[in-house]
């Protein structure tokens, strides 16, 4: 593990979808970053017993971001235990692609759901916390697919769209009467994680091809993305999407 700097010095972080993957490296990338506490959230923590107990700032906390008691209980746990919450990472996503003549009803709602209600759901039921004390930060992931769609996924880029607008509001109304409540996105392009790395050599080549820094991003590449928009150094930074995409689109 190595050695914390100061960029969450005592904040309280939420991370949702944090099991794996660029959950996971958000969570570590905070942890690192000397956060107090780092909630790390998923519906299926399992994953996380590989990595988690390297940090001893990191609790780990079972979250349907879908289910309205699931975040009332962790709410009330964070508030009895440090009385507000600093940092809010909505990561949790799904996808279920299909082109428009073959997408179910249920693949529609399935992904709206997660991906758009469990935003707003989970930013709903964390905003109280921030108000406490009138500071934090929302930290929403969205996507290039949300910006500027793609073929075969109508629900994701719905639902990532959807994130930035609903970011865009939440920037003007958490602000109001002097609240330093701030509300930002990222945008990820190709990113190295288990979803693309089950896809075929020969359609990764294609992916490269198109980004003009010329390989797939890390999930550290996001992490250090959301650590910027979570931490002060972007204090004056709010209602924002920032895209890390290699480039790929311009």
């Amino acid at each position: 593990m190595n050695q914390p700097n100061e960029d969450m010095n005592d904040k309280i972080c939420v991370v949702t979808g944090a099991a794996r993957g660029l959950g996971r490296a958000i969570s570590e990338a905070l942890a690192r970053a000397g956060a107090t506490r780092v909630y790390a959230c998923d519906i299926n923590m399992a994953p996380a017993q590989s990595w988690i107990g390297d940090y001893p700032n990191v609790t780990a906390a079972t979250l349907d971001v879908c289910d309205p008691q699931a975040l009332s209980e962790l709410s009330g746990r964070i508030l009895a235990e440090h009385g507000r919450v600093d940092v809010v990472v909505n990561n949790a996503g799904i996808t279920r692609d299909a082109l428009l003549d073959k997408m179910t009803e249920s693949d529609w709602d399935l992904v709206m759901n997660v991906n758009l209600k469990g935003v707003f759901m989970m930013t709903q039921a964390m905003l109280p916390l921030m108000k406490l004390h009138n500071k934090g930060s929302i930290v929403s992931i969205s996507s290039i697919v949300g910006t500027d769609g793609n073929i075969g996924q109508s629900n994701y880029a719905a639902s990532k769209g959807g994130i930035i607008s609903m970011t865009r509001g939440w920037a003007k109304e958490f602000a109001r009467g002097g609240a330093r409540i701030r509300a930002n996105c990222i945008a990820p392009g190709f990113i190295n994680t288990e979803m693309t790395q089950a896809v075929p050599e020969k359609v990764l080549d294609k992916m490269r091809a198109r980004i003009p820094l010329g390989e797939l991003g890390e999930p550290r590449d996001i992490a250090e993305g959301v650590l910027f928009l979570a931490s002060e150094r972007s204090r004056y930074i709010t209602g924002q999407v920032l895209k890390i995409d290699g480039g790929l689109v311009l």
